[in-house]
């Protein structure tokens, strides 16, 4: 078991290389994930920017079985059927294929995850575009802080919304309140494998335009 004095040192790994190798890593061992860890990672997570710096976000750090079975038990009743959609997609696509087996390994598991974080804000931003914006634009900036922190130190994360189908739900299993609403879900914990390495993204030229869209003087030249 990795604890936060033998990966520490990962903090110091350059943000791009962070950034080039983070993937998604869904299989993940039983091993705890200690205390000074998680908390060095969430302190990261909080450095983010937020409108207005209103830092209106909290964090729940699940490590109860039973709450972690009930965040399990959301996240398989919504990939029953997200998972047709994706199956349909696949259509001999290897690398398709890969990623469906592993999110079916992490809906079969996410209850072994040694720690769930569950994102949340406080209010409701779904009044208007731009409030939505505005509003999940307050916390998805600490999350990609936390998963990068995540990976520099080799610990294994990825996020999904699979389990917050229902807020009503997601609400009476975490004991929310009315005024805090969770955004996103990331398991934690040490890869079975590997876990992270270099990833393969579009290039850069295939969505680039200028000034407008369709202007795609970068992928011309």
């Amino acid at each position: 078991m990795s604890v936060f004095e033998e990966v520490q040192h990962g903090f110091s790994m350059p943000l791009s290389e962070a950034m080039e190798t983070q993937r998604a890593v869904r299989r993940l061992k039983q091993d705890p994930v200690d205390d000074e860890t998680l908390l060095a990672i969430l302190r990261l997570a909080t450095k983010a920017p937020t409108g207005g710096n209103a830092q209106g976000w909290e964090f729940i750090a699940v490590r109860d079985p039973d709450v972690k079975h009930a965040i399990a038990r959301l996240n398989r009743m919504s990939w029953s059927l997200a998972r047709r959609m994706y199956a349909k997609k696949v259509n001999g696509d290897q690398k398709a294929a890969r990623m469906l087996e592993a999110v079916q390994w992490q809906a079969d598991h996410l209850e072994d995850s040694p720690v769930i974080i569950v994102a949340c804000l406080h209010g409701r931003g779904f009044l208007t575009p731009m409030a939505r914006s505005s509003f999940y634009g307050s916390i998805y900036p600490a999350v990609q802080n936390l998963l990068l922190a995540a990976r520099s130190i080799g610990l294994g994360a990825a996020l999904t919304t699979l389990p917050l189908w229902s807020q009503t739900l997601a609400r009476r299993t975490l004991n929310l309140p009315r005024g805090i609403t969770p955004v996103a879900v990331i398991p934690l914990g040490w890869p079975v494998r590997g876990g992270y390495g270099p990833n393969t993204r579009k290039p850069l030229e295939e969505v680039l335009h200028l000034d407008h869209y369709g202007n795609r003087v970068f992928l011309e030249a």
